[in-house]
């Protein structure tokens, strides 16, 4: 599988994002459709009006920009001369970082420029221009380019139809926007012509550039085979250090990749066999151990293995771990899961998430595999089983697959052996002496599993050379390595965090296994962008991250689920009442909103604490710890807790996200289940499993959100004290009553702000 991290819209951002002053609307009435007929006369009438009027101060901007004018408006000659222009320019500057943007547009102009000046057929042009360009590159500046030639026609069809739909009930288009319609055409346009040729023509480079072993055996006793693939740069002159990529998806193929970074590409996944079944987390770090010393013995290999992954495959690095093979010399993973941490449960709380990825990665009926990507299916099971009131138990007879795998995991609620035997375990992270490199977001879904790999690993190996980076990031750039967009999710990114943490990765491996010098955003041991702030800042560990902390208490005083979070503890005793039935199923369909700004805050089965607001701007970095001081009808029972920055204007701002889960009998010990007293005033203190790094604007307020965990797309803890899984709605007939008293408070990190 290659990495296509491409979005048009970021590259059109990227190359065209005009600074206009005063100028004129333009007429223009959009065609209703990218597959109107006179969609090229139109496009080419906007582009040659825009030519005469465009003005830019920027001088890079305006000949990426005047070249794409010039393209759409037929003049492909002038373009080819303005992008030429526009590449000396960049010359000095783009010295020694990796192209990629800009180039396939180089490449468009001039083979259309050959198809009109020396009546050549396109494709023709195309394959000479585009063998020109790439025979004077490096293997990584290929593999950039070939990264941004690759994104799909259907994409810059759907992003420029998205644009015409905008712009359709117009009958006039500012400057800004027409220059943005016309880069978008001029990408449907591009794409659709070349795509055809770009496969043929990489892989006719790639036999230049690679030497390429493909489905190496590697097989383990009584295990699934090993699928391996090997690409090796044939430039090298020596042997290589190898980065590996242990996998359960046989489409994450990297090897490539790695390859064009000077390394031996390794990737490898596990068989699915009908006669050796695969069994998720339990024996990968066997698996690891035989392919790291598979490659130690090629002749190729210099007898140095980094493993690399994200999600799963960050996993198997893990587990390798555990029991390290001396040729394993470094780490670098991105949200990598912890088994019993943050899959399949979080929190302590089951996900029905896991069913669903049980089933699929152990399918062997590939009839079956299409049904695993239809959300709505999943979706309708959560819903039924919610309804139904039945043991979580039961979710697999209730949709008519048994899942042997599922089950075996519910008979494991806390981090035993089971689990703790998976990756290292305590005293296990003391011997880990290897560099290790660990990226996160404040809203990916990864977060807990990381900083517990982190923390743990500083916890028992006070010399732990382990690099931790974490910024506005969620799963979707994790998972591709870069922001598509300067927004996420309504939330505009400060400008230091637009970073390509792909190939940040690749300069921290030149570090631990070349000694090149550290990126500078990885100064320090934490290494995180305080959103707002536009910078990064370094700590040696949690507890410097910030000057001190601020406690809030959880004031009663408000009225129905709104409440106060106040500086001072209110010296006569109150409590907010809470009362959760678990009988109404009404709200089979409801799940937490998950956007990272809003204008308003759902309270379905919440409270909610609001501060004063702040009276000077406040830098807050760390992980938030607290107290609950409560009353409780039940032995137990699962919360969510949120926090928002309430800024002057009316938006709430997540701090981080998803929600932080926890189930209360393992706050204080997630190995040993510690039920609460049903009835008797108790405290419970916990620390949060997600840390969040944010100046917080003068006059903004803190906002706490603390929900009872009672949805259709989780398990549910009725607070009997027993096994959660057994439990059902016969369990809940008397509701659960919360009485959370005053005295309760959390603690939030925050250092004061320099002048």
């Amino acid at each position: 599988m290659r990495r296509v991290s491409f979005r048009l819209a970021a590259l059109l951002f990227s190359l065209g994002a005009p600074a206009w002053a005063g100028a004129q609307d333009l007429q223009f009435q959009a065609p209703a459709s990218v597959s109107d007929a006179a969609l090229p006369r139109i496009m080419q009438d906007l582009a040659e009006r825009l030519l005469p009027v465009y003005q830019e101060p920027d001088q890079e901007r305006y000949l990426a920009n005047l070249s794409a004018l010039q393209m759409v408006a037929g003049d492909y000659v002038a373009a080819d001369a303005t992008r030429e222009t526009l590449r000396e320019r960049r010359r000095g500057a783009d010295s020694g970082r990796p192209v990629g943007r800009g180039t396939m547009y180089d490449v468009y102009a001039h083979a259309k420029s050959l198809e009109t000046e020396d009546h050549l057929a396109f494709n023709d042009a195309f394959e000479r221009t585009y063998e020109e360009a790439i025979s004077r590159l490096s293997d990584h500046d290929v593999y950039a380019v070939e990264e941004w030639l690759q994104a799909s026609p259907q994409e810059a069809r759907d992003y420029f139809q998205s644009l015409l739909a905008r712009q359709r009930p117009i009958d006039t288009i500012n400057e800004e926007d027409a220059v943005k319609l016309v880069w978008a055409y001029l990408g449907y346009e591009a794409y659709r012509s070349f795509s055809p040729l770009v496969a043929s023509l990489e892989a006719k480079d790639d036999a230049r550039r690679y030497l390429t072993d493909d489905e190496i055996l590697i097989p383990v006793p009584q295990r699934p085979t090993l699928h391996v693939r090997v690409i090796r740069p044939k430039s090298a002159t020596g042997p290589l250090a190898a980065l590996l990529e242990l996998s359960i998806d046989p489409s994450r193929n990297f090897a490539k990749e790695y390859a064009a970074h000077g390394y031996a590409g390794v990737a490898a996944y596990m068989e699915r066999s009908r006669t050796i079944p695969f069994v998720p987390y339990q024996h990968d770090g066997e698996e690891a151990r035989a392919i790291i010393l598979w490659i130690a013995k090629q002749p190729w290999s210099d007898g140095r293995v980094a493993m690399v992954g994200e999600g799963y495959s960050g996993f198997t690095a893990w587990a390798a771990a555990a029991h390290p093979a001396p040729p394993l010399k470094a780490i670098a993973t991105s949200a990598p899961v912890a088994p019993g941490i943050d899959r399949p449960m979080v929190g302590g709380i089951f996900e029905n998430s896991a069913y669903r990825w049980s089933l699929q990665v152990t399918n062997t009926n590939p009839a079956l595999d299409a049904g695993f990507a239809d959300d709505s299916v999943w979706r309708a099971l959560n819903e039924k089983w919610y309804r139904s009131g039945r043991p979580y138990r039961d979710l697999g007879s209730i949709f008519g697959r048994p899942n042997p795998i599922f089950i075996r995991w519910l008979n494991h609620p806390s981090y035993d052996r089971f689990w703790q035997t998976m990756v290292p375990f305590r005293e296990q992270f003391a011997h880990l002496n290897i560099p290790v490199l660990t990226t996160t977001g404040y809203f990916d879904e990864g977060e807990p599993a990381a900083l517990y790999y982190f923390s743990q690993h500083q916890r028992y190996n006070a010399h732990a050379d382990h690099t931790l980076l974490i910024g506005p990031y969620d799963d979707n750039v994790i998972q591709h390595g870069s922001l598509t967009s300067p927004v996420l999710r309504d939330y505009a990114i400060d400008p230091v965090a637009r970073i390509d943490l792909r190939e940040l990765r690749y300069q921290w491996l030149e570090h631990a296994l070349k000694g090149a010098a550290l990126p500078p955003q990885l100064s320090g041991r934490i290494n995180y962008e305080v959103m707002g702030a536009n910078e990064w800042f370094h700590a040696p560990s949690f507890a410097a991250l910030a000057a001190g902390s601020q406690k809030y208490y959880l004031d009663a005083a408000g009225s129905g689920t709104s409440h106060r979070l106040s500086r001072r503890k209110n010296p006569k005793l109150a409590a907010t009442a809470q009362t959760i039935r678990f009988k109404d199923r009404s709200d089979a369909s409801w799940l937490p909103p998950s956007d990272l700004i809003s204008r308003s805050l759902v309270t379905h089965d919440a409270v909610l604490y609001q501060s004063d607001p702040l009276p000077k701007a406040t830098r807050m970095s760390g992980l938030i710890t607290g107290r609950l001081d409560f009353v409780v009808n039940k032995m137990d029972m699962d919360l969510d807790i949120a926090m928002y920055e309430l800024r002057s204007g009316g938006e709430y701002l997540r701090l981080f996200n998803p929600a932080d889960e926890l189930r209360l009998s393992y706050a204080a010990d997630r190995v040993h289940r510690h039920l609460l007293k049903a009835g008797e005033r108790q405290q419970v203190a916990f620390t949060s499993e997600r840390m969040t790094s944010c100046q917080l604007e003068q006059g903004s307020r803190l906002v706490m959100v603390l929900r009872v965990s009672k949805r259709p797309d989780r398990e549910i803890n009725y607070g009997t004290g027993g096994d959660v899984s057994d439990e059902s709605m016969a369990d809940g007939r008397v509701p659960l009553k919360i009485r959370w008293f005053n005295d309760s408070y959390i603690e939030v990190p925050v250092q004061p702000i320099p002048r």
